[in-house]
């Protein structure tokens, strides 16, 4: 039997190759990818009421919505499309064609609103030749490997939990948190419970490509809505709401009443949207309101003499009038509004409508069972996270010519520098498909991991190959022997960096689990896989050679 079959019939080198493509397909590459994926999609903006919807955020990259082209123009890049979106005319019907079907949609201006945190103040920026389409995107990804906030930008935040929670509860916030992300419009999130050495509680929450204070105001806040009659709580957030509108028939400026400047020169907007109560609250408002009394006011306008009041994390956030119909009836649609301020019509106009918007998603989602407190906030730029990628990439090509290099002139053999290479990129790209396949973020600090799992399988593969290349005592070592001796110090080095990695994975609030946790998988998957592959391999091409 010739050394190529007995390499590739070896049990070991087969379970390499097996995990080899298993990983290949996980990542799922293309590198010809053109496009750019959607990202997320604003509510009620021209894509949203186009029928384009968010990607869902347990989707990989290579899975999400792809626009192809507009107005049968190409886009092959973020470049082309923001190009092509900055050229269109407003009110006009442009043809959106992605990998899933096309879409009409009405162009509308584009408005961006800068909110100034020292002298909170928000500066309105209309810009008359440009269109927001509503569309949050990014370059077409080539790979199903999710790049971590560090890699494409957007926003962190640790928070805290005020009191101690169970388990259970910490499930229940989890849960509510990313809900309450999904229904804003917001995908590529990241939502998991990490702790100190000291035993303290957090929560990292990381959003791609998001506003910072959007995402501060949607997890910091309670959201304990109630909606009192006098004393009495006729309904809450969550359960007792069955329906909450978010489309523009029946969510949006309130045309009735529309803005308005006030006295002191700055200008309001008035919202309102419509809900539908489950019986059981729909019955404790009728219960509640059999026992008003009707009352006359200007222009003959009856209503009851107890008014609807709005509560949010226990302040008064509007009241409304009930009219004297619903006495004692047990309605179950029903109008919620509000109100937003600024300096602007425009500014009024975006304020109200981001608090409608908060208010809808606190009412889908219902309240957090505990209060939390943000304990540290990070933007990244996606400009930043793009450069270190590219020269993370170019280092890493160049490390491996290097340690190629040293390889051949330490041993002077190309059967053991070739299998020696081989063997590490095996590695790397096990590594990734693992983390395609769970779903695991790559950032700056799982590219650490990696690089100290390059460095570690360096050394265990020299331990390797010095064994086995060992001229002294051959009497009294055989080929197994000598493997079985080499391995004998790698699995005490494994378990010494295993244990040592264990404590990292809850240093710094979480914030190096990455590293932990790409470690370990990396120097498992070199110990009990790709090593002993190497090990195999060399013993076949060099046993009839020493």
């Amino acid at each position: 039997m010739n050394k190529s079959k007995k390499i590739f019939t070896n049990v070991r080198v087969i379970i390499l190759l097996v995990l080899l493509a298993l990983a290949v397909i996980a990542i799922n590459p293309n590198p010809f990818a053109k496009g750019v994926s959607i990202r997320s999609v604003d509510i009620g903006s021209p894509a949203s009421l186009a029928g384009i919807e968010s990607p869902k955020p347990s989707s990989n990259p290579m899975s999400k919505e792809r626009i192809i082209s507009i107005n049968n123009e190409p886009i092959n890049n973020i470049n082309d499309y923001y190009s092509f979106e900055s050229s269109l005319k407003v009110n006009r019907t442009v043809m959106i064609k992605t990998n899933r079907g096309t879409y009409r949609v009405l162009t509308e201006y584009k408005t961006e609103y800068m909110f100034n945190e020292t002298t909170n103040e928000t500066t309105t920026i209309v810009y008359n030749d440009t269109i927001d389409l509503g569309l949050n995107v990014y370059n077409a990804p080539t790979t199903n490997v999710i790049k971590g906030l560090d890699l494409q930008g957007g926003t962190r935040v640790l928070l805290e939990p005020e009191d101690e929670v169970s388990n259970d509860e910490m499930d229940i916030v989890l849960a509510n948190i990313k809900e309450r992300l999904n229904v804003y419009g917001l995908s590529d999130i990241v939502v998991r419970p990490v702790s100190d050495l000291s035993g303290n509680q957090y929560i990292l929450i990381e959003v791609a490509g998001a506003n910072e204070e959007e995402v501060k105001e949607l997890v910091s806040k309670q959201g304990k809505f109630e909606a009192k009659i006098g004393n009495a709580v006729v309904f809450t957030g969550g359960n007792d709401i069955t329906y909450v509108c978010r489309s523009a028939d029946c969510s949006g400026i309130d045309p009735s009443s529309g803005c308005w400047q006030t006295n002191d020169g700055q200008w309001a907007c008035r919202f309102r949207f419509s809900i539908s109560l489950s019986p059981e609250a729909a019955r404790r408002q009728a219960e509640t309101t059999k026992d008003l009394e009707v009352v006359i006011e200007e222009g003959n306008q009856e209503y009851l003499n107890e008014s609807l009041d709005l509560y949010l994390d226990n302040q008064n956030v509007d009241s409304l009038r009930i009219g004297a119909e619903l006495k004692g009836s047990d309605v179950t649609d029903i109008q919620i509004s509000g109100s937003g301020a600024g300096s602007t019509n425009q500014e009024a106009m975006f304020n109200s409508l981001e608090n409608m918007k908060r208010l809808q998603t606190i009412l889908v989602t219902g309240s957090l069972p505990v209060k939390l407190n943000i304990a540290k906030t990070d933007t990244i730029s996606p400009s930043l996270g793009k450069e270190f990628v590219k020269n993370a990439f170019l280092i890493g090509i160049i490390a491996l010519v290097v340690i190629s290099l040293i390889i051949f002139l330490r041993y002077r053999k190309i059967e053991i520098s070739l299998p020696m290479i081989i063997n590490l990129v095996s590695e790397v790209i096990i590594i990734f498909g693992i983390a395609a396949l769970i779903g695991w973020n790559i950032d700056i600090a799982a590219i650490a991991g990696i690089v100290i799992v390059i460095g570690t399988g360096v050394d265990h593969l020299i331990v390797i190959s010095d064994e086995l290349l060992r001229k002294e005592q051959q009497v009294f070592f055989n080929w197994k022997q000598r493997i079985n001796n080499a391995f004998f110090i790698i699995m005490a080095a494994y378990f010494t960096t295993f244990v040592a990695m264990l404590p990292l994975i809850r240093a710094g609030a979480g914030l190096l689990k990455g590293f932990a946790i790409t470690t370990i998988i990396g120097i498992s998957v070199g110990v009990f896989i790709t090593r002993p592959a190497f090990a195999a391999i060399v013993e076949i091409l060099l046993k009839d050679k020493l």
